[in-house]
């Protein structure tokens, strides 16, 4: 496929629905403004909320290119930045929640939504950091509160956000708490995990029940958020990525329990905190599979069996 250097590749999906809808073509390569940079793109983070928004959104979204996280090369300065330069190596969750269009050879945004890759990291490594390591940060540090010597329950902890959320809560020095299927459980320890829960045969509920945790970190929400209640202290936290339903929140009420929904936002401070937390080796991003950019449908066909350790990423890397 040829181009000029006015087009790029995208995955572009023109209308809702399942996986397939999710096409590769040729559409024009943004131009950076004011204070934004054009971004290379060398591979780009997949989430769940990427085919949320590929189903849930009206027809008045689409066509669409999505993709939240994205890592690579800077191209080009817009006017007014001055802190990066061309050929910096950058990563970034830009825009969150209007989409950036990270499946795709380029993307524009504000520079001051990105931080520099720190080189322990591969440009795949990077892309998978940005949301679910802001998510896990942004629940625990600020909503949650987390601090040293507390106990946390961490629900999904081999999934995208739960490893980075272990991770973080053991550099806050909490002692952790994950859930997890059998298998899984060899990795959740060597994230630093405490202790481990096997969800599929044992209720999370039954075995801290006499020694509830402070806080609560949640990316299932549903049902497990009411449940989780059951083994918070009074006073302590429950931090959810989704909604607390009306049930969960008026127990909490009850009990003096912060029952919050926390949705994740672009954020230069809490992103450099993050990569020094890489620079120092104590957080890692743990990649399930990396699929080339044509073959973003099989990566979001991998995302929707909840089945990954750690995150789905597609390699992007613009060919010229």
């Amino acid at each position: 496929m040829s181009m000029n250097e006015k087009m790029m590749l995208a995955v572009v999906a023109e209308r809702s629905g399942g996986p397939e809808v999710l096409e590769l073509r040729e559409v024009e390569r943004p131009t950076p403004g004011l204070t934004e940079i054009l971004v290379r793109v060398h591979a780009a983070g997949v989430n769940p909320t990427d085919w949320k928004s590929r189903t849930d959104n009206g027809d008045e979204a689409f066509p669409a290119i999505l993709g939240y996280d994205v890592a690579g090369v800077i191209e080009e300065v817009g006017f007014g930045v001055t802190w990066l330069r061309v050929g910096d190596e950058v990563l970034g969750m830009p825009k969150f929640p209007l989409l950036p269009g990270g499946y795709a050879q380029y993307v524009v945004a504000q520079s001051r939504q990105f931080v520099r890759k720190p080189k322990a990291l591969s440009f795949e490594q990077a892309a998978g950091l940005p949301l679910a390591a802001l998510t896990a940060w942004q629940g625990l540090v600020e909503t949650g509160q987390l601090r040293s010597g507390q106990r946390v329950l961490v629900h999904a902890a081999a999934g995208g956000v739960g490893h980075l959320a272990v991770q973080i809560a053991k550099s806050l020095g909490a002692y952790v708490i994950g859930t997890a299927s059998a298998p899984k459980h060899e990795f959740v320890r060597s994230l630093g995990a405490d202790e481990v829960i096997d969800y599929r045969n044992e209720d999370f509920a039954d075995v801290l029940r006499t020694r509830p945790v402070d806080v609560v970190f949640d990316p299932i929400a549903g049902d497990t958020s009411l449940r989780s209640l059951e083994v918070i202290k009074d006073g302590g936290s429950l931090v959810s990525i989704l909604p607390v339903d009306e049930a969960a929140a008026a127990e909490a009420r009850r009990r003096g329990i912060h029952a919050e929904f926390t949705l994740v936002e672009p954020d230069r401070l809490a992103l450099t905190a993050i990569t020094e937390l890489v620079d120092q080796g104590k957080l890692r991003v743990e990649i399930d599979s990396v699929f080339p950019l044509a073959e973003t449908a099989a990566a979001h066909r991998r995302g929707e069996t909840n089945q990954a350790t750690g995150k789905i990423v597609l390699r992007v890397m613009a060919e010229d």
